[in-house]
């Protein structure tokens, strides 16, 4: 059992599931906000006002806020409170290499661990992705995200290290971030891109057991968010370069 498991249990349950006690309900709930955008990179968390936007009391409240200071969305000051994590594209980088050794690991162990049940729920998975990229062009960005990181996990679902999964559903969330800041800065609509066909390919060699092919897939699949972010910064004029400002992410 991990150390940490009574911040962990969340990560680990599946995604969708109704919480089971309110302040897990407001960790949901925070996470989405600040995942989203809608609370900003540095900006203040106060108790006393958050309480009554979630509908908790603040004892409530400041639980939630641990869990997220535990997946590293919520930074605490001391005794001057919380404040959403910053980012920025150096976090960016290392967060992308991050995930692509872990994950990419993950997945050749996976296949090589991998038996029938592991090729059905990764089947499952593959099926419902397809779904959701395909119903109401696209619409549904929330639909999407869980059944996009029900494929990711399912991927890797044979391999037998909590510590890894437990790690990969942190760095996961904070990819996720990142995937939001490129859609609202419009930098996704710089470079053509087909994720379908990115996970296909991911999928189809999963499948095959051909374990080399399926690791540089989900590389470069990883790797796009990053790729796409930091062209976008790079086109942007200088002066709005500033202190990242180009993408609202400070240097």
């Amino acid at each position: 059992m991990l150390p940490t498991q009574t911040f962990t249990d969340h990560l680990l349950r599946p995604e969708g599931d109704a919480p089971r006690t309110l302040s897990e309900r407001a960790y949901l709930d925070v996470r989405q906000d600040i995942v989203c955008g809608r609370l900003a990179p540095g900006e203040r968390l106060r108790v006393e006002h958050l309480k009554d936007r979630y509908a908790v009391g603040a004892g409530t409240l400041r639980e939630a806020l641990a869990l997220l200071v535990s997946d590293a969305l919520v930074t605490v000051e001391g005794q001057r409170g919380y404040r959403v994590a910053e980012i920025s594209l150096a976090d960016l980088k290392d967060l992308t290499d991050t995930r692509v050794m872990l994950e990419t690991e993950a997945l050749r162990q996976s296949i090589r661990l991998g038996d029938a049940a592991w090729e059905a729920g990764l089947t499952q998975a593959f099926e419902a992705l397809t779904e959701a990229e395909q119903r109401a062009g696209g619409l549904e960005p929330q639909r999407w995200e869980m059944a996009n990181k029900r494929f990711h996990e399912a991927l890797i679902a044979a391999h037998r290290s909590p510590w890894s999964k437990h790690l990969l559903g942190v760095l996961y969330r904070h990819g996720e971030r990142y995937r939001h800041v490129a859609i609202r800065m419009g930098a996704t609509q710089m470079v053509h891109r087909d994720v379908h066909d990115e996970h296909t390919s991911i999928y189809t060699a999963a499948l095959a057991r051909q374990e080399a092919r399926a690791a540089l897939a989900l590389e470069a699949h990883i790797r796009l968010t990053c790729d796409i972010l930091m062209r976008h910064a790079a086109s942007r004029p200088a002066a709005e370069r500033r202190e990242g400002a180009e993408l609202g992410l400070p240097a």
